[in-house]
């Protein structure tokens, strides 16, 4: 019975997987909706939906939905990115339990970015920003080429009866920056199995627990049945995930004009310190 009581959560929000309504944070005004594209992830034909940019995208974000969930999800978190110059993407995940082929599915999605074709021109630099479980899988692909930067909200990690963990043995692999944003210990986000990932991620920058918040406070939009399960979203918390994702872009996607105004300023301190050690013994 117990077990039963600690999958009641999941199984409530499986019976409606892929049904957002828009009683959370709403997309920013003007935003333009997504376009909805076919590709093959995993051997997996799967829907994306892709929020474009007004003009040309500084870099992309790959949005990755949680449990049982549906792209839908993620969507308004998307529409804002695309409204600050990011190509946003959403996609749903190949696989429900393996974790590992979702990773594998998004990794073949950055590289569709970094060539170019349905999503639009070749991509750069990418950000993977994943929800609960999808959190997991987007950490797995997170070492992929292009990808320069990693958030995790309210993540999840797969542990097995011998003690390992997927996302924690992995963790410490990852090279490039990682941002936490958590809520505090609850059955939705297993009691926050994936806590050590912070004292793990090499290139942590911030593991933030908010105050109060329940799981569909990550989501945006949530719906009325991960409320149920999880305990309902409040607007204050919701806008400290966005105002987290738009700093995440802001320092990993900088804008054409600050990367070059950043490559100025890093050559005059090259300049300036080599001038100043001139002379000086080793």
């Amino acid at each position: 019975m117990k077990r039963l009581l600690g999958l009641l959560p999941a199984l409530l929000l499986a019976m409606v997987a892929g049904a957002a309504a828009a009683s959370a944070e709403p997309a920013p005004r003007g935003a333009a909706g997504p376009e909805l594209i076919r590709a093959r992830l995993a051997e997996v034909p799967v829907d994306v939906d892709v929020y474009r940019p007004a003009g040309a995208p500084r870099g992309a974000a790959v949005l990755v939905h949680g449990f049982t969930r549906s792209r839908t999800t993620l969507g308004s978190h998307a529409a804002a990115l695309a409204a600050v110059g990011v190509l946003a993407l959403t996609p749903d995940l190949p696989s429900t339990f393996d974790f590992r082929r979702n990773a594998r599915g998004l990794g073949e999605l950055v590289a569709l970015l970094r060539a170019g074709g349905d999503t639009g021109p070749p991509v750069e630099r990418i950000v993977l920003v994943g929800f609960s479980a999808g959190a997991l899988s987007s950490l797995l692909a997170a070492g992929s080429t292009g990808v320069v930067g990693y958030v995790g909200l309210d993540p999840f990690d797969r542990t097995t009866a011998e003690g390992a963990a997927l996302g924690r043995d992995f963790a410490p692999t990852l090279a490039i920056e990682a941002i936490l944003l958590r809520a505090p210990a609850s059955r939705c986000n297993a009691q926050s199995v994936a806590a050590p990932w912070g004292r793990l991620l090499r290139g942590l920058v911030m593991d933030r627990v908010i105050e109060g918040a329940s799981h569909c406070d990550f989501e945006s939009p949530s719906d009325w049945l991960c409320s149920l399960a999880c305990g309902a979203p409040d607007p204050a918390r919701q806008a400290v995930v966005r105002e987290t994702l738009l700093a995440a872009v802001e320092r990993w996607l900088p804008r054409p004009r600050d990367a070059e105004s950043s490559g100025a300023a890093d050559g005059a301190g090259r300049r300036d310190a080599a001038a100043g050690s001139a002379g000086r013994p080793p």
